[in-house]
């Protein structure tokens, strides 16, 4: 199952079901099914907090994602910043909910295996994140 919540800040305007498709055909593409997975949208101060609760890090980010799967079987908590992810929106001109997808997709990427930290990481996730929005224009699915 998986959800979406929010925590301090207003809920995003999502097309939770059709997201939810678009995800589990994502992870299909991996070979992995999708088990108990939540997003948690927050502000920048609540991500900050959990960074450094959790990571030990003193930054701000867009997200933040717990893995906890098993087996084929993704799990995991995905906590998503929409302060950021505004913020990120309109540095690299972008619609916000265009930003947003990028940020919910990369956090099930993560989820399947794809890392962005080591050298050539970064190209390889946004290469997988492009691929994963086509599939979701080409769907139609959040017109």
């Amino acid at each position: 199952m998986i959800t979406y919540s929010s925590e301090g800040i207003k809920m995003p305007r999502i097309r939770k079901r059709d997201i939810t498709r678009w995800i589990k055909t994502v992870a299909s593409d991996y070979g992995k099914i999708t088990g108990e997975i939540g997003y948690l949208f927050v502000s920048d101060e609540k991500i900050l907090e959990v960074n450094k609760q959790y990571l030990g890090h003193d930054y701000y980010t867009d997200i933040i994602t717990f893995d906890y799967d098993e087996g084929n079987t993704i799990n995991g908590d995905i906590i998503i910043s929409l302060d950021t992810v505004r913020s990120n929106a309109e540095l690299f001109k972008k619609e916000f909910k265009d930003e947003l997808h990028r940020v919910i997709i990369h956090g099930i990427l993560h989820l399947c295996g794809i890392n962005d930290k080591g050298p050539g990481e970064r190209e390889k996730m946004e290469a997988c994140e492009n691929k994963a929005l086509t599939m979701l224009i080409n769907s139609n699915q959040l017109k």
